[in-house]
């Protein structure tokens, strides 16, 4: 039995006709993106805030050009209505294009002009394709270029991402400040060089981790500033040809309001329009993120290593079996795989540094892999920081008595003596305790250095962290 060929629906554009799926609310120039970027299989779907920046922009752009009176209406309500239920949600899986893609982002441009003005003909009563009632180009597009609506969007999808990716690590960072708290009466021996140093608490090198990210996260709070220059009204290069006076400030104004945001526009619309400073910004600060996020997970996989024979000072959760061959193995694989989503970050910003030098004359033509690298480095962030707090952080706990252990007979002690006893004295009781493995506190009684008396005062390890003793 033969199957019923789908419905289709024919639209034409300057390559000719080409039959589009009836059902389907992109047009002719998505399906023939379609058919030419089969890349690297992530389509812009999986990237809701930049779906959801496109209908932010796109929403602004109808309303200045109603306000500049390029059309009526009933143009602009059903503008409105299909880009809020873009930014609702609906409608996402329309955007099937692979986010490669040559044309510096006129696919997505398209594809979102396409979408927004086919629901927009049937919030008006109309069919998909009677675009004469509602165009992709004259209506959707209208005052705008590629060149400018693209990069705004990658600006604003970006922000929102940023927003997210920081609300995920502050709860990341709240984790180890609760780790913190929990191991602050914990004693442990400070490590430099990863070579003994001095005391420290266990809740101090937790509250450090925390700390660490805190700062990425004040420099991702920062960088909001940069995100939020626009080039809205510099259509093709800059000039703002085809776009009406006032529309410029109109749609800043209006995008503003629509997202929130502090968005405001680029002097030199020219200079804006092929300048890719914000996405390297940004890139630099997601590379900074990584690099301390990789260090803290190294920490703790140094931290737990063992059991029996590493450092083992804390336990990370149990979360698998790790091994095919070493029975009672387990393996510290939530920091592992968050170590592989840093070092992925890292490599994405030399793509995002690659790709923004290569711009030419009026316009950087490799923004599409600018922005794949950005969107899927806040995804990647986002599922790790939630990944490492879930199924690490909350659930480690403390080997207080191998922490204990190695204060005990940890050389690094004898650093509190310099001021009591002088260097060379110190390094001289080092030494001992080294080719004897004695602990410092029984050559110190041993050698009747000091009394105890001078050893409670001088040697006190809660002392020597800075730490007040608990009345």
């Amino acid at each position: 039995m033969s199957q019923t060929p789908a419905a289709m629906r024919i639209e034409h554009d300057l390559l000719g006709e080409l039959a589009v799926p009836a059902d389907a609310y992109y047009g002719v120039q998505t399906a023939r993106a379609l058919e030419n970027f089969h890349i690297s299989g992530v389509q812009l779907r999986l990237y809701p805030d930049l779906i959801r920046a496109f209908a932010m922009v796109k929403m602004a752009a109808a309303r200045a050009n109603h306000e500049c009176g390029q059309f009526d209406r009933n143009i602009l309500t059903g503008i409105e209505g299909a880009c809020q239920e873009l930014i609702e949600g609906k409608l996402h899986d329309q955007f099937r294009l692979d986010v490669l893609q040559g044309g510096a982002g006129t696919s997505t441009n398209m594809n979102a002009n396409e979408v927004i003005a086919n629901r927009a003909l049937e919030l008006m009563g109309h069919a998909k394709g009677e675009y004469r009632y509602c165009d992709p180009h004259d209506h959707v597009n209208g005052s705008q270029s590629t060149n400018d609506a693209y990069p705004t969007s990658l600006h604003v999808g970006i922000a929102l991402g940023n927003a997210r990716l920081i609300a995920a690590m502050t709860e990341l960072v709240q984790a180890f400040r609760a780790k913190g708290r929990e191991f602050g009466d914990v004693l442990k021996m400070g490590r430099t060089q990863l070579q003994d140093a001095v005391p420290m608490t266990l809740g101090q090198e937790f509250t450090a981790f925390g700390e660490t990210l805190a700062g990425e996260i004040r420099t991702l709070k920062a960088i909001e500033q940069v995100l939020c220059e626009t080039n809205m009204g510099a259509t093709a290069i800059g000039t703002g040809l085809n776009a009406p006076p006032g529309y410029a400030e109109a749609c800043t104004k209006a995008l503003a309001e629509i997202t929130g945001l502090p968005i405001y526009k680029a002097e030199d619309l020219i200079e804006a329009t092929q300048d890719t400073q914000a996405f390297v910004l940004y890139s630099s600060c997601m590379k900074s993120l990584a690099i301390k996020l990789s260090k803290v997970c190294n920490d703790l996989r140094l931290l737990s290593s063992g059991p029996r024979c590493g450092l083992r000072e804390i336990n990370l959760p149990a979360k698998q079996p790790g091994s095919s061959i070493m029975p009672g193995k387990v393996n510290p694989v939530i920091p592992e795989v968050v170590n592989m989503v840093c070092f992925r970050v890292i490599g994405s910003d030399l793509t995002i540094s690659m790709a923004a030098e290569a711009g030419q004359l009026q316009l950087n033509v490799f923004e599409p892999v600018i922005a794949a690298c950005i969107f899927e480095a806040q995804t990647l962030f986002i599922n790790a920081a939630r990944t490492l707090r879930v199924h690490c952080v909350d659930g480690i706990t403390a080997n207080r008595d191998v922490c204990a252990h190695y204060v005990d007979f940890s050389i690094g002690t004898v650093t509190a003596l310099n001021p009591v006893i002088g260097y060379e004295r110190s390094t001289e009781l080092a030494a001992e305790a080294m080719k004897t493995g004695k602990g410092i506190l029984d050559l110190i009684r041993e050698k009747k250095v000091l009394t105890d008396a001078q050893i409670a005062q001088v040697l006190d390890p809660v002392t020597m962290t800075g730490q007040k003793r608990a009345e």
